[in-house]
């Protein structure tokens, strides 16, 4: 898809400038506020002292899967009942829209300084980084006052430090209460989808290398699987943006499309020999017509009548937003409509993909901080806390027992409410009434959560096959850049990406002829690719340093 660059608002400007009134060194910035740390500790109450606060204001997105039945978070059985439970009423506040929309009110609320007390965020985004963000003042370090007042978050990270050095910034600070991904199950979700039907009906295997997809998705072109005499088949659609961040078939070249771990070298894997491999292969596709020729521009909607028609053979999509959504949509449609899950693609029998969707334990996504302007920060931890204890997860995975689910020989079954929702509504929408780990909060994600989500078959068998065919042992860490590299970073990154997105998609249609790869590469080298890698390892060796 096409990425345009927005001009900088004058709410991102506000807010750019106030990340950089103090001008404090790393190391003074550093100094300052474990100072300010072990002051506060020598202040604080005894955890015996500290209660629950009275009341809260929280901001935070309200999902589509909650916004479809509900106006606040307030509705959602597990805070009316976290509410029973602490005494605690909380003001949720709501952003409204999506993506973009959202950043730029919460750029707007930041720059403002009016700030609520509690405001969930990926806060590993924000301009100049959460450092910054601590400096100013906007939210405050959490380490003491976690020690002190957060017992279950405290010792599920002292129990994982890797999880515990991702949610720990360069300079030492904790500065939100995460959302965590507490099973390795829970981080692969994306992979290869195909027409299963398809395949047999044309009497072929699951395609496990390049050359095999290739024979596939020709026969899928010329042999008119659905049988209608049209031969109207679309054989593949894979997104640039699936390209690009997820590295969908680039996998196979042994890199990824963007920066990548070499051994402790970060690398940018579309200025490599190899990436232009990959793009004469989807050249080569395109011009046969086994690649969807709006696969630079596809919406969710187009996606869906493409599925929907019966005239999509492959594509590269979620186990639940792809397998499961399309799979119900096709129920008493096509009867013999099936998805079924491929390996992520390598060059040779045998092998493995180097890259491919692998989410992280955490990445920064539904994670709360508090504000600097909080009046009670004890309380408003505690309260966070309860999320993190053996009932709070029950709670915000599994909803109220009775209700939203049973104990059933010890495994916590969800109800035909969830299940069978009586209001026909889709398990995800009806989830979102009960809980938050279907999407996200400051939580641990229970894996007895996905495993009932899952419903069907080829949904569990993605998780396995698509975990088991990529290596993922080049993927970069959750590292951060410092306020000063960030704005290098921004600065070099919007104007290259425009050309890149450009260029690649030229590449992919023919419009720009590959011998011009090597002059691809030198604009991207002399637009500052070079001092981003740079950059990229310097916060590489930082993290690895923690």
């Amino acid at each position: 898809m096409r990425r345009k660059v927005k001009t900088l608002s004058g709410v991102t400007l506000s807010l750019m400038l106030l990340f950089s009134t103090i001008g404090c060194s790393a190391n003074e910035t550093s100094n300052k506020t474990k100072e300010q740390g072990e002051r506060k500790t020598a202040e604080m109450k005894s955890p015996e002292e500290v209660g629950y606060p009275d009341q809260i204001t929280y901001w935070t997105e309200l999902v589509p899967n909650v916004a479809a039945t509900s106006q606040s978070l307030n509705d959602v059985r597990a805070y009316e009942k976290l509410e029973e439970i602490t005494g605690t009423k909380v003001e949720f506040k709501h952003p409204s829209g999506e993506g973009s929309d959202i950043t730029e009110q919460f750029n707007l609320m930041v720059a403002s300084g009016k700030l609520p007390e509690v405001i969930e965020y990926n806060w590993r985004t924000v301009p100049k980084g959460p450092d910054k963000a601590i400096e100013a003042g906007t939210i405050i370090r959490l380490n003491e006052l976690i020690e002190n007042y957060a017992p279950n978050l405290n010792r599920y990270l002292n129990e994982n430090p890797e999880v515990k050095k991702m949610v720990t910034t360069d300079e030492g600070n904790i500065y939100t209460f995460p959302f965590l991904r507490g099973d390795e199950s829970l981080m692969v979700f994306m992979g290869m989808i195909i027409r299963q039907d398809w395949l047999d009906k044309l009497d072929l295997e699951k395609p496990k290398t390049i050359s095999e997809w290739e024979e596939v998705l020709t026969a899928f072109k010329n042999e008119d699987p659905n049988g209608n005499g049209k031969k109207d088949e679309i054989p593949l659609m894979v997104q640039l943006n699936d390209m690009k961040h997820i590295a969908a078939f680039v996998g196979a070249y042994g890199i990824h499309s963007q920066f990548y771990n070499d051994n402790g070298t970060v690398k940018y894997g579309s200025i490599q020999p190899e990436f232009k491999e990959f793009l004469t292969t989807m050249n080569k596709w395109y011009e046969k017509g086994l690649l969807d020729s709006d696969f630079a521009a596809v919406d969710s909607k187009l996606m869906d009548a493409k599925v929907t028609n019966n005239q999509l053979g492959s594509f590269y999509g979620f186990s639940g937003g792809g397998i499961g959504k399309y799979t119900g949509l096709m129920e008493g449609k096509n009867s013999e409509f099936q998805l079924s899950p491929t390996p992520h693609p390598s060059l040779k029998e045998g092998e493995k993909a180097a890259t491919a969707q692998l989410a992280l334990a955490y990445e920064g996504m539904h994670s709360a901080a508090i504000s600097g302007t909080a009046k009670n920060p004890e309380e408003i931890v505690k309260w966070l806390d309860y999320a993190y204890s053996e009932e709070g997860q029950m709670l915000f995975n599994f909803g109220i027992e009775g209700e939203s689910y049973e104990m059933v020989d010890g495994y916590p079954t969800y109800t035909k409410e969830i299940t069978d929702n009586p209001e026909g509504l889709p398990m995800t929408q009806a989830l979102g009434k009960y809980i938050r780990a279907s999407y996200g909060g400051p939580l641990v994600q229970d894996k007895r959560y996905l495993e009932q989500y899952y419903e069907l078959p080829e949904q569990k068998e993605a998780v396995k096959v698509w975990g088991e065919s990529a290596e993922n042992k080049i993927n970069l860490p959750p590292i951060t850049l410092n306020a000063e590299e960030s704005e290098e970073f921004n600065s070099i990154m919007s104007d290259l990406n425009t050309y890149y997105d450009e260029t690649v998609i030229k590449f992919i249609m023919g419009e720009e002829p590959l011998s011009n790869f090597d002059d691809f590469v030198a604009t991207l080298e002399g637009m500052g690719i070079e001092r981003v890698i740079e950059l990229q390892q310097a916060a590489l060796e930082r993290y690895e340093a923690r």
